[in-house]
């Protein structure tokens, strides 16, 4: 599970190592995706399919479920932004003190 106490330049790393690894990207490290890259559409080129592995990486991996498919558009355009989205996501799972 994900430590909210990690910098997001970790998060972003983990995200990108993720993806490598879920999609089966063989040929690519972390460095070779830009946070700010398209995921989709250009970028990486990622599908539809792509975005359900998205989906349940996100589920195994940080405990995050993704309900609604406009949001998951807007939250997976980019590594940025899904590091943005995981973080926020993680701290609403917190308890509240």
């Amino acid at each position: 599970m994900y430590n909210q106490d990690y910098p997001m330049t970790d998060l972003r790393r983990k995200l990108k190592e993720l993806l490598i690894e879920r999609l089966k990207f063989e040929d690519m490290t972390p460095e070779d995706i830009d946070d700010d890259q398209p995921l989709f559409a250009g970028g990486l080129g990622l599908d539809s399919i792509d975005a359900l592995e998205i989906v349940v990486m996100l589920e195994s991996e940080f405990g995050i479920r993704v309900k609604n498919e406009s949001s998951a558009r807007d939250n997976f355009r980019s590594v940025s932004a899904l590091a943005d989205f995981v973080e926020q996501r993680v701290a609403e799972q917190q308890p509240q003190a």
